[in-house]
């Protein structure tokens, strides 16, 4: 019994090393290298920068983030945008007044608007609602190696189009690889379709792996924070850990040794 165990364990740990993982039924999610990843892992300013511009010129035709603040853009551990520059951002979008039932231009306190279509879903934790990492059998391994894998279902899926086509009841649908099957999203990204203020080539890898930080970001605001308060939590608790253990053996030394003389 204790060998078939090992043996499960070794083939399990196999499996979640490997770089490209499966999920769902054939989807296969690429393995991308985020700088959020990790117990140490904090999110890239100038990549959550980027990936709001591609969101804002590509995704937001049709998709919404409205769990997420406009104030939030300005965030030290987010995107850091200037207060200025955040206003004058959100000053282009328009959102309806709860008062009046009137659309304004929108201001820092408001959220991002809604998805333009019934079809299109909200983006807002779709970061934290896709899991692209599954551990065989079901045990998470992978998911402890690698991370939930929301962020690389999200670029993996814009990256996964192979340019299939099917009509089905008057509809085109898409192959996507990530999703593995037919979806009817066509393919968003192709060369050169944003231009980066920072100089970046704006290649589809690029954008998808910006825009699948950033939607991690809007999912999770709070990642950095989450992992310095860990950190903090495991000292505190070995410490305290280690301060029993030293009471402990300091309250039964004389009973220890006058068992030894007795």
């Amino acid at each position: 019994m204790i060998r078939k165990l090992a043996l499960s364990a070794l083939t399990a740990l196999t499996l979640g090393s490997a770089p490209a993982l499966a999920a769902g039924e054939g989807g296969h999610i690429e393995d991308f290298a985020f700088s959020f990843e990790g117990p140490f892992g904090t999110y890239d300013r100038a990549q959550l920068q980027r990936g709001l511009q591609v969101y804002t010129e590509v995704c937001s035709a049709c998709h919404g983030l409205q769990y997420v603040a406009f104030r939030s853009l300005t965030d030290e551990t987010g995107p850091g945008l200037d207060p200025d520059v955040m206003r004058a951002y959100a000053s282009t979008m328009q959102v309806e007044d709860a008062a009046t039932g009137e659309y304004r231009a929108a201001g820092g306190p408001d959220h991002f608007p809604p998805s333009a279509m019934e079809t299109a879903p909200d983006l807002s934790l779709m970061a934290k609602a896709r899991a692209g990492f599954h551990g065989p059998y079901g045990l998470g391994i992978n998911q402890l190696l690698h991370g939930m894998g929301g962020a690389e279902y999200i670029a993996s899926f814009l990256l996964g189009f192979t340019g299939e086509e099917t009509e089905q009841g008057g509809a085109i649908f898409y192959e996507n690889t990530a999703f593995g099957g037919n979806v009817s999203m066509p393919p968003q990204l192709e060369d050169g379709l944003v231009t980066y203020s920072d100089g970046t080539e704006a290649t589809p890898e690029q954008m998808a792996q910006d825009v699948a930080a950033f939607l991690m970001w809007s999912a999770e605001p709070h990642l950095t924070q989450r992992k310095l308060w860990g950190f903090v939590g495991v000292i505190f608790l070995v410490l305290l850990a280690s301060l029993l253990y030293l009471t402990n053996k300091r309250l039964w030394a004389p009973i220890k040794d006058a068992a030894k003389h007795s």
